[in-house]
């Protein structure tokens, strides 16, 4: 008989496929606000976005920074970057970077892909009868959307977002207030998710039991000891 009876399971990346919806709704907001003016390439603002965006994340989900600031800034430091035809840099405003982030999330949270075999694994969750509990760093009012966009909105027992808790995963702060939202307890719950810092090593620090789903990296083991590392959902059927 398996030993757990609760799930909690990251969100972005791990089944609802983030970077893919962002990229496309980037390729929207290139377009709307007119960046072409600015950058020869698409290309030239995507790879500095993503760069930006990437670095501001961890800050957050340490709580370095705050997420005014995150909304502001991974607009602010690409769009510095571009120039128009005289070689004028870009107005970089803190009100046009929330018009951008403004349209940005909002075009973000009507996508509906999600990672291959996400959709087949909560349904395979459900009905061996375990109780699955969201797990997000991400912002509430967005979350909530995308839930919404990806037919996922009544999958879960609990959602449970860093804003309701008051700390982001990694911090224990977080996983206990996922244990009191939640009912679970650490002896019979596993976490499950795409990010091994802030999902995989802050279950690990609270004595949860982990599944790395690395996808990103398949020929990579995770840098510690976890408890199962796999590279697709699939995969996670054979264990649960």
């Amino acid at each position: 008989m398996n030993k757990y009876t609760d799930i909690f399971i990251d969100f972005d990346d791990t089944l609802y496929n983030t970077r893919g919806n962002a990229q496309i709704s980037l390729g929207e907001l290139f377009a709307h606000f007119g960046l072409e003016r600015y950058f020869p390439t698409p290309e030239d603002f995507y790879k500095p976005y993503w760069e930006t965006n990437l670095d501001l994340w961890k800050l957050y989900a340490h709580g370095k920074i705050t997420r005014d600031f995150l909304i502001i800034e991974r607009f602010r430091r690409p769009l510095s970057e571009g120039r128009d035809a005289d070689g004028n840099p870009m107005q970089t405003t803190e009100d046009f970077c929330l018009q951008m982030s403004d349209y940005f999330l909002e075009r973000c949270a009507t996508k509906p892909g999600v990672i291959d075999g996400a959709h087949e694994l909560v349904e395979y969750l459900n009905q061996k009868g375990y109780r699955l509990h969201l797990c997000s760093n991400g912002f509430h009012e967005v979350q909530y959307r995308k839930l919404k966009a990806c037919g996922m909105q009544d999958t879960f027992r609990s959602i449970i977002l860093s804003e309701d808790a008051g700390a982001n995963k990694p911090h224990p702060d977080f996983f206990r207030y996922a244990f009191l939202a939640s009912g679970a307890i650490p002896e019979k719950t596993v976490m499950i998710g795409d990010n091994f810092e802030t999902d995989i090593r802050g279950a690990l620090g609270v004595g949860l039991d982990a599944i790395y789903f690395n996808a990103s990296s398949p020929t990579d083991n995770a840098p510690v000891p976890v408890t199962h590392e796999v590279h697709s959902l699939r995969e996670i059927m054979d264990i649960l």
